[in-house]
């Protein structure tokens, strides 16, 4: 009997013995980074931020007229006709997943969004980068008489897709790269496959956050669509192809983000810009804008 009760205590303190070894040597976890930016939208930029699960987003995006059109008769464009809001709506289904809607003045777009966060970078760097992907489909809600009489309401559709990668580098300084594809179902043309707009375009861009406070912060974006002939479906292309380019000063809180810029495009939906953006940088054609982000957690 003694030597039952002594193999089952020494059984028992092998067990327990490795099971301390193993706890030992387990390794903490290597936990992704804060948030490399304040808001899921830098300037006219999408970032790789996903708000935590069961989070509600709202946006307010406003542009502004030209700053130089006319002058102070109208505000340096604040007070001009041309300006251009959009309202939004998105809620994160998981900490990575977010779906959203939205509407425009321009063009009165009606988009829906979604975007997923696939790959988060770490602390210790065990994953040095995130990497996102969006997407949405704006439905042009113009009236009738724009699109003529012959259309059919696939005509109204638009979609853009972008892959973005950035990196947190330390506390004040992040940046991020992307890609992205823009295509309109219907475009105007002159004389088909000879002069009109291009139905597609591929384009580049990157923004960067400089935090100096921990509240305050500047952002740069720059965007550009690429000329690329072999896509081209007509022999004289109507498309201007501007390139955007904005710098904001940000104030953020846990819950809030409000960034005041200058920019050059008065377009907000993504494809738009990249699309129709006529404004030229070597001009000096900006505008002033401005973009407020609030979260609620339910």
């Amino acid at each position: 009997m003694k030597k039952i009760v002594f193999i089952i205590l020494g059984l028992y303190l092998s067990v327990g013995m490795a099971f301390a070894q193993d706890t030992e040597t387990e390794k903490p976890k290597d936990r992704p980074i804060r948030a490399p930016f304040e808001s899921g939208i830098l300037i006219d930029n999408q970032t790789t931020v996903v708000p935590s699960k069961k989070t509600l987003e709202m946006h307010i995006q406003h542009r502004f007229g030209l700053i130089k059109s006319s002058g102070a008769s109208d505000l340096w464009g604040i007070y001009a006709p041309s300006a251009n809001t959009r309202m939004g709506l998105n809620y994160s289904i998981t900490d990575d997943i977010m779906l959203g809607y939205g509407i425009t003045r321009k063009n009165m777009y009606n988009d829906f969004q979604a975007k997923w966060t696939f790959l988060k970078q770490t602390r210790k760097n065990t994953i040095p980068v995130t990497l996102t992907v969006y997407g949405n489909m704006a439905i042009n809600g113009q009236s009738d008489d724009v699109f003529g009489d012959d259309y059919a309401f696939a005509d109204r559709m638009s979609y853009f897709g972008q892959f973005i990668a950035g990196r947190k580098f330390n506390e004040w300084f992040s940046l991020e790269l992307n890609a992205s594809f823009t295509h309109f179902n219907s475009v105007k043309s002159t004389e088909a496959n000879i002069t009109g707009y291009e139905h597609d375009v591929i384009g580049l861009g990157g923004h960067m956050r400089f935090k100096f406070s921990p509240q305050s912060s500047i952002l740069i974006m720059y965007t550009t669509p690429l000329n690329i002939q072999s896509m081209q479906e007509n022999t004289t292309v109507m498309n201007a192809w501007k390139s955007n380019f904005g710098i904001a000063y940000e104030v953020a809180t846990s819950t809030h983000a409000f960034q005041i810029f200058i920019s050059t495009a008065d377009g907000i939906v993504p494809q738009d810009i990249y699309m129709y953006n006529e404004a030229d940088l070597t001009e000096t054609e900006f505008r002033f804008g401005f973009n407020i982000t609030r979260l609620w957690n339910f």
